[in-house]
């Protein structure tokens, strides 16, 4: 769940602030206190959030390292990265008007700033080609991911979006290519129970109650490779690729399922074959009828058998 966020300040160069609600301890001063609720942050460099301003309350008071602990008190930072490597790939604009922004994600690019990647964001480079702070997804994709993704451009609309997502009106179709198998019963429904698994860039497959569900449908057989259609019903992390991994049919150049590959090993030559394709829905101001799809297209199965 998101953490509320009143009066947050302003973004900084397309970057919005991070946020913290302070814990009770024992500590005595802000410098300190921070250090010991993020323990992966180096103490100098708190230091120096505190010491150049970047670091501010709900009331929009900037907080030096000396300034008194205070627990439940809401704090928002800025944080910012030494070296962001640039990935060569940009996102399309497919349509807008006042409420809603349609966006065509290539791979690669993340959605927004997560770890190691701030500026290198399509929801960064939006805010800073178009000035619109107020710009949020209503709902995300992989990084590794290409295709549509929905952003609100104003607060006071943006539940009405987020609600046909929480209540499954809205129509997804993704595209994958995979290998093929003949022997399954096509189409087919794949629903099991998704959970983390042991390492956090994974999700798998337990028993339990369902809750995620895929329908599944090739759509072109060649060779040892099929392209499928993939509609989701449910909306957990890494579904597809989940889904896609445990019925045996891993999608191409998946580095995630079903082995973990070491980070900082991604081929830009080697896509993850998964698009969101498109995405359909009654749009909730105006009762407009709205389908979208996406421009780019994976790789032909001729040309990956080659």
């Amino acid at each position: 769940m998101a953490l509320h966020r009143p009066n947050a300040p302003p973004s900084r160069n397309g970057v919005g602030a991070s946020c913290v609600v302070l814990p009770a301890g024992p500590w005595l001063t802000m410098h300190e206190g921070l250090v010991a609720r993020f323990p992966g942050v180096p103490a100098a460099l708190w230091l120096q959030r505190l010491q150049e301003g970047d670091v501010v309350d709900d009331h929009g008071q900037t907080i030096k390292p000396d300034t008194r602990y205070e627990a439940g008190r809401r704090l928002y930072y800025f944080r910012a990265l030494a070296a962001e490597p640039r990935i060569p790939f940009e996102a399309t604009i497919l349509w807008q008007d006042e409420h809603l922004l349609v966006v065509d994600k290539p791979h690669f690019l993340p959605v927004v700033p997560s770890g190691k990647y701030l500026q290198e964001t399509v929801l960064t480079r939006l805010k800073n080609a178009l000035g619109i702070d107020a710009l949020s997804p209503i709902h995300r994709i992989d990084r590794d991911t290409a295709g549509l993704v929905l952003f609100s451009k104003q607060v006071a609309s943006r539940g009405a979006y987020q609600e046909l997502f929480r209540t499954r009106q809205v129509d997804k179709t993704y595209e994958c290519v995979a290998p093929w198998n003949p022997a399954l019963p096509w189409p087919l429904r794949r629903e099991s129970r998704i959970v983390p698994a042991t390492h956090f860039m994974q999700q798998t497959e337990v028993d339990g109650a369902p809750n995620a569900l895929t329908h599944i449908t090739p759509i072109e057989v060649l060779g040892g490779l099929a392209r499928y259609a993939l509609k989701p019903v449910t909306g957990q992390r890494h579904q597809l690729r989940v889904h896609m991994a445990a019925l045996g049919l891993p999608i191409v150049w998946d580095g995630i399922y079903p082995t973990l590959t070491p980070e900082g090993s991604a081929d830009y030559g080697q896509p993850l074959q998964l698009l969101a394709q498109t995405i359909a829905f009654t749009d909730p101001i105006t009762g407009a009828r709205r389908q979208f799809s996406s421009q780019r297209q994976l790789r032909p199965l001729a040309l990956l058998l080659a």
